[in-house]
């Protein structure tokens, strides 16, 4: 077994574990947890996926994250992968979720904020390039097909709420 993850239903209810990949594969619901992140001045942390990652290779992204482990809550992914992927320790604050029906699978998509103050270590395998945005260079980038599909879906829900 590769990366277990909760399978959830339409509403977001667990209704089993199951490998991640499996998942992928079979179009079954799961979780993910991203954070926004936004520095003293408010700008947007933007960056470029490596051009080996098996999952939007090369593009770019406003949003931090990936799968919620077995029991844990969006809230404690969203803080793990947060520290994992750019050495960030801290806790994001929800602000929405969505079921979102992604490019390579449907999954339901939890998005949180934070305010980084210290120095990024962004980990090379998750994060080939990063630099912070004004709101309007976001949106363009966002309009780019460079930019993963997903994550434009989920910037239009932020802009919306």
């Amino acid at each position: 077994m590769g990366e277990l993850v909760e399978r959830v239903d339409e509403e977001d209810r667990v209704i089993g574990v199951v490998d991640r990949a499996e998942a992928i594969e079979k179009g079954w619901l799961h979780r993910i947890a991203t954070t926004v992140c936004r520095d003293p001045d408010g700008r947007i942390l933007m960056h470029r996926r490596p051009e080996n990652d098996s999952r939007f290779p090369g593009q770019y992204n406003w949003l931090v994250g990936g799968a919620a482990e077995v029991g844990e809550s969006y809230e404690e992914a969203a803080a793990r992968e947060l520290a994992e992927e750019l050495g960030v320790f801290g806790t994001p604050r929800f602000l929405f979720k969505f079921l979102c029906r992604g490019e390579i699978s449907p999954y339901w998509l939890g998005v949180h904020e934070v305010v980084v103050t210290g120095a990024l270590v962004p980990d090379p395998a998750e994060i080939a390039w990063h630099g912070w945005f004004g709101e309007a260079e976001l949106l363009e980038a966002a309009g780019r097909a460079t930019f993963v599909s997903d994550a434009a879906e989920a910037l239009r829900r932020h802009l919306a709420a």
